[in-house]
């Protein structure tokens, strides 16, 4: 398949020379998030596929596709798409990003990339010549630049920690249920490879620093059908440039729904994020500490970019996926990709600590190294 170059608008992502086709696996939640961030990325949304063909109607309604396919080779046959986007259950992602790479389509995948390191990797090498994004959409805070900038400046001084959480309450019961918590279909790891991924990611974007050696405990709380993903994980781990951290990820911390929490430690200031009051940063110097807004005119340019709307009217998580999706098309449309723009090898970066994290875990939390 040939892609045309065109054009984004600046500022608004839209496409300007000619409307990508999107196409999008899985009808779900994050279906229906990515499919509502091509359209304001000015894609269109013109195919889906569903779990079965009786499904496929039902999933073109659910995600504002023109039309539904019975399968994935019918839609990469007939459809004619750019991009793809991968939503499907954990397990089919690597099937699914191969085999539209394979037909010349660039990809979206959801995280994990995949469920073991070696599909991971090929899938990296399959992409080369690709556009081949993971959404990592925390990195499109505009608080999340604005601290990676000012440490990046040295402003911290000398970074001594990174501390912090992923918490979530939505598999607190004990009938909670969801095709996560099955082996066979979100992977062997649950909670850390679902969440902790995204906070690992965002600790080395911000800090430029990467996890060279952990040590990792998980824990079932609910024996759901005998399943063995874990509910919770407790990382300890040291940095390639000796800084020390800790994390706790859990999906049964009742009253917690999304909170992602970083805190980077320094000799000369702090920074403390938290994703579910993502407007502010938290400063704090050893005098005194002060909290910045989200606001496009006191902003560093790389935060600044990200600061869609002015001081005040309050961006989120939706605001995050449409800059990552309209970064990714520009880049399919021929632009330089941005700085941040996550790519399958982030996403194998993410896979490769998942499999420290349950080596380390099964070794009773024995430090294990992180491939570089």
């Amino acid at each position: 398949m040939t892609v045309t170059h065109g054009t984004l608008a600046a500022g608004d992502g839209h496409v300007g020379a000619r409307t990508l086709r999107t196409a999008v696996v899985g009808a779900g939640f994050m279906g229906r998030v990515h499919a509502e961030s091509a359209r304001r990325a000015g894609g269109r949304v013109v195919a889906v596929t569903a779990s079965s063909p009786v499904g496929a109607d039902a999933a073109a309604a659910a995600v504002g596709a023109d039309r539904g396919y019975p399968d994935l080779a019918a839609l990469l046959s007939d459809a004619q798409v750019d991009v793809l986007h991968v939503c499907a259950p954990n397990s089919a992602h690597a099937g699914i990003a191969e085999a539209a790479l394979a037909a010349g389509v660039h990809v979206i995948c959801e995280k994990p990339l995949a469920t073991s390191v070696a599909d991971a990797t090929a899938l990296v090498t399959a992409s080369r010549g690709r556009i081949a994004t993971v959404p990592f959409v925390y990195r499109f805070h505009p608080m999340v630049r604005e601290m990676r900038a000012r440490l990046k400046t040295g402003e911290a001084g000398i970074v001594s920690s990174v501390s912090g959480s992923y918490l979530q309450d939505w598999l607190a019961g004990e009938s909670d249920h969801d095709w996560r918590v099955d082996p066979a279909l979100g992977g062997p790891s649950r909670a850390f490879a679902d969440i902790g991924s995204h906070w690992c990611d965002l600790v080395e974007f911000a800090t430029g620093d990467r996890i060279a050696r952990l040590s990792a405990q998980t824990v079932v709380v609910h024996e759901r059908s005998g399943t063995a993903t874990e509910d919770i994980a407790t990382v300890q781990f040291t940095t390639a440039r000796g800084v020390v951290g800790i994390l706790v990820v859990s999906q049964v911390a009742a009253g917690r729904k999304n909170r992602l929490h970083l805190e980077v430690s320094g000799t000369e200031a702090s920074f403390g994020f938290d994703q579910e009051d993502p407007e502010r940063l938290w400063v704090g110097r050893r005098a005194g500490s002060t909290v910045l807004m989200r606001d496009p005119g006191t902003l560093s340019p790389g935060a600044a970019r990200y600061a869609r709307l002015p001081a005040g009217h309050a961006q989120g998580y939706q605001d995050c996926f449409d800059a990552f999706v309209a970064d990714t098309y520009r880049a399919v449309l021929g632009e330089e990709p941005a700085d941040g723009l996550p790519t399958f090898a982030d996403g194998l970066r993410a896979v490769r600590i998942t499999d420290a994290v349950l080596r380390s875990a099964a070794a009773g939390g024995a430090w294990t190294e992180v491939p570089a």
